[in-house]
């Protein structure tokens, strides 16, 4: 698997990520990166616990990273999650759930396609 058919299938745009990171090695360091990343994790964790705030931090840092590594599709159904999110109240608000079933499938296609990438890539 080649990098760019790493990104088509995890729905991203490798063009606009090779704008920011001009070699398919940085590439290849951040997207592993993003495998530790643990926004995703406090995301769910946030959202579980009814801790709105947290939950909104944590889906805006996710957005923020898929934005600078353009991966589209998890920043779309992120991005959507972040606005319902962002107005101050102390309860997670109606919606939220089913925009976060969107995220955890967007992010399950994004990181394994990373996977498959990385795994072929560097042999592991």
């Amino acid at each position: 698997m080649t990098i760019q058919e790493c990104y088509q299938q995890l729905g991203g745009d490798y063009a606009q990520a090779a704008t920011r990171l001009p070699s398919v090695s940085l590439v290849t360091r951040f997207i592993g990166k993003f495998l530790d990343d643990g926004s995703y994790a406090e995301l769910r964790r946030a959202m579980a616990e009814g801790r709105r705030a947290d939950a909104f931090r944590a889906a805006h840092t996710l957005k923020g990273v898929c934005s600078n590594l353009s991966f589209d599709r998890l920043l779309a159904s992120t991005a959507t999650l972040t606005a319902l999110l962002r107005p101050e109240s102390d309860t997670i608000p109606e919606g939220a759930d089913a925009l976060l079933a969107q995220v955890e499938q967007d992010y399950a296609v994004t990181t394994g396609a990373i996977r498959a990438y990385l795994s072929q890539s560097t042999g592991k």
